[in-house]
């Protein structure tokens, strides 16, 4: 692992793998849904459409497409609530080709009128795609009725449909121009890394704008929120998610929360799963995240029930909570979920783009990087202690959380239950 910071305030980190013919060049910007107001809420994900809509010298999606296209390149990208990455996963002998296009988009993409106009179409159709599937929008749900309204991690990051209708393109430009900079910035390189690289890097990137300050999002100010938030849904399944306010990225608690979120709900040999879905046959699926920001988090168990058995399903997903908050983790239990966790993560850090993403958040969200290994290795020493005492501080009655899609319109019936932790 290598970093470098170049004169403009850009910082790269360079993680050669060996085992590869594959190289990803992955961009991280420190700015995402969090940052934005509610006349702008939205724009964030707007912008990162926008970014392959075309260039001064590729001036349109297909130019860039198809020479990326052409040499059987993976690219993507995504924004989240406090950051956006966009990355080319390519074939190491084509590594130049990812860096001229993935630093010609965000340095030189055009906006032009017409396409924002045409782009704001589509991005309320993604809109109407996750409103339409409940698997898909309930964790939004969740966490607007976690975080409340009053502040934009409770906000969906796509943005309601009048914002995206009526946002300027001077708006766009601002915002882009405010965040995308290079002091906000990590350019991420994993794979086969060919002798060079630094020069290449820099002759790529050295032109992005420099600013003194990085973005600093709107700090999370806890406030009164309702205990159950109810969608309706005319539909026989009924998706939900309950849970609490979790832990910050670099929060001590947060190994002992990842055990926990595994134990409880990770794979098919879970409590949850065990419990909710094999023995009473409450649910299709039923799992447990953890969901860390930079200041605050969530914790979260998610199922999809048949309408009739809510209400048994939450007793039954409450009471497991109740039994490990009470009852220590057998040791052999504890010791088959971190195996499990370590497992995970060996399968999960294949992959140059996998090794990238998870290097481009550590760089961006922690003080000090850190590799998988060293990650791993505070997970191994959590003990049965230390995830009782997270349970206990995460799973208090008044803490507690339920959002829900289905056919239900009043939520006192559901406050005992969930509080019942």
């Amino acid at each position: 692992m290598k970093v470098e910071t170049l004169p403009n305030g850009l910082r790269l980190l360079l993680v050669p793998l060996h085992d590869t013919k594959a190289v990803t060049v992955f961009v991280f910007t420190k700015v995402g849904s969090r940052y934005e107001t509610r006349r702008t809420n939205g724009i964030a994900h707007f912008i990162e459409h926008l970014m392959f809509k075309g260039t001064k010298r590729r001036p349109s999606t297909l130019a860039i497409s198809r020479l990326l296209d052409g040499v059987g390149a993976r690219y993507n990208a995504f924004t989240s609530k406090d950051w956006t990455g966009y990355y080319v996963k390519i074939n190491h002998e084509h590594t130049e080709l990812a860096l001229d296009v993935v630093s010609d988009m965000l340095q030189n993409s055009l906006f032009a009128p017409k396409e924002i106009e045409r782009e704001r179409g589509v991005i309320i159709e993604e809109i109407n795609l996750y409103e339409d599937n409940p698997v898909m929008s309930i964790d939004d749900l969740f966490e607007t009725t976690v975080f409340g309204d009053h502040h934009p991690l409770g906000w969906n990051i796509a943005g309601p449909r009048e914002v995206i209708r009526r946002v300027s393109r001077t708006s766009l430009i601002q915002f882009r121009d405010r965040h995308y900079q290079a002091r906000n910035m990590w350019v991420v390189v994993a794979g086969r890394i060919g002798h060079g690289l630094d020069t290449e890097l820099r002759r790529f990137f050295r032109s992005l704008p420099s600013k003194p300050h990085q973005s600093v999002a709107r700090p999370y100010r806890p406030a009164a929120t309702s205990p159950v938030k109810l969608k309706w849904k005319d539909s026989e399944q009924v998706q939900l998610a309950v849970g609490v306010k979790g832990f910050r990225y670099t929060d001590r608690r947060l190994p002992a929360a990842s055990v926990l979120s595994v134990l409880l709900g990770g794979n098919m040999s879970s409590r949850l799963f065990i419990q909710v879905r094999e023995r009473r046959g409450l649910a299709y699926s039923v799992s447990a995240s953890v969901n860390p920001y930079e200041d605050t988090g969530t914790f979260m168990v998610q199922a999809g029930l048949e309408k009739s058995r809510v209400a048994e399903a939450l007793r039954v997903m409450t009471s497991e909570l109740r039994k490990v908050k009470s009852t220590p983790v057998p040791s052999s239990e504890l010791k088959r979920t971190k195996e499990f966790l370590r497992g995970k993560m060996i399968l999960d850090l294949e992959d140059s783009d996998a090794i990238a993403s998870w290097y481009g958040r550590q760089a961006l969200f922690h003080p000090k990087i850190e590799t998988p290994d060293q990650v791993m290795g505070r997970i191994m020493k959590v003990t049965a202690r230390d995830v009782q005492r997270v349970a206990r501080q995460l799973f208090r009655p008044t803490a507690m959380r339920l959002a829900m899609l289905g056919p239900f319109k009043d939520p006192k019936p559901f406050i005992p239950i969930v509080r019942a932790v």
